[in-house]
């Protein structure tokens, strides 16, 4: 339910190859974004349930209900949970020409031109959007937040100087952080990423509580036979716990979960309150 680029597009392009071998059959990757995945969400809710057509989606999935005054799925009755597929810390990153190195940097920086600046992220109510609210309100700066269709676009909207900050999971920030053509200033993970021992984490950069990470997962249209969602759990699962596909999952700035449907029931059921609180904190209201 994202545009190419972002953190949903590209761990289903990485799994779609291995899915294709292990099921013996054609596996397509297609983007329906929109309205905070809202669109693409509700087309697999109400697709046949034959098993041909998944829902590969981000916590958006559950954050949406608790922001939009009409979401067109219910995440409980609509679908069947298969996998939790993986994390991924959110990120903080501008251009090297912006002269900022760190987060006190930034926030400095901002408040110096109240209402002048702006940063994108991957749509509303997505946690990249919900990270960059929650961070203005923390540090007390005025920011015009840019909805984009996914991560890759608010990527390429800081890139060509549109927005001074992208708050983006950090798959679609990592080749360009790597590449030094952006800076990143600051993760929302419990730790430093493995590859980016440059970036802080944003507890380190002196906000306490301040780990925002954005789940992927993987569903299907309620009435699905269970005999077909168990096979895709099956062989999804399988091809997560594999070493090489974690270790290019990390090179992408993934962090690989593999864990089925009760997993993904347990993680949703953690994650409700946090957005909930975090949504009251940072005082987002429906769009």
């Amino acid at each position: 339910p994202f545009g190419p680029g972002g953190p949903v597009d590209v761990i289903a392009r990485l799994m779609a190859p291995d899915l294709s071998d292990a099921l013996k059959a054609s596996v397509f990757v297609e983007n329906k974004p929109g309205a905070g995945g809202n669109i693409g969400n509700a087309l697999v809710a109400r697709a046949d349930p034959d098993g041909y057509t998944v829902l590969c989606t981000s916590s958006t999935f559950v954050i949406n209900p608790m922001l939009y005054a009409n979401v067109p799925y219910d995440p409980v009755k609509d679908f069947l949970p298969v996998v939790d597929l993986a994390g991924s810390p959110t990120v903080f990153a501008v251009q090297p020409s912006l002269g900022v190195k760190t987060l006190a940097e930034f926030v400095d920086y901002a408040k110096k031109r109240k209402g002048q600046l702006s940063y994108a992220h991957s749509g509303f109510a997505t946690p990249a959007h919900l990270a960059g609210e929650f961070f203005k309100v923390r540090a007390g700066i005025d920011l015009t937040a840019v909805p984009f269709g996914g991560g890759g676009p608010a990527v390429q909207s800081l890139m060509t100087g549109a927005v001074q900050m992208v708050s983006t999971a950090l798959p679609g920030a990592h080749p360009h952080i790597v590449a030094g053509t952006l800076t990143g200033i600051g993760m929302t993970g419990e730790k430093r990423w493995f590859d980016l021992p440059q970036v802080p984490t944003i507890v380190e950069a002196g906000y306490p509580g301040f780990v925002v990470d954005t789940f992927t997962a993987m569903f299907l249209p309620a009435k699905t036979p269970q005999d077909i969602a168990d096979r895709l759990t099956k062989e999804c699962t399988a091809i997560l716990r594999n070493p090489d596909m974690q270790a290019r999952l990390r090179r992408v700035g993934f962090e690989a979960s593999a864990g089925g449907p009760d997993a993904l029931r347990a993680r949703i059921a953690r994650e409700l309150p946090m957005w909930k609180e975090i949504i009251q904190q940072a005082k987002i209201a429906p769009p």
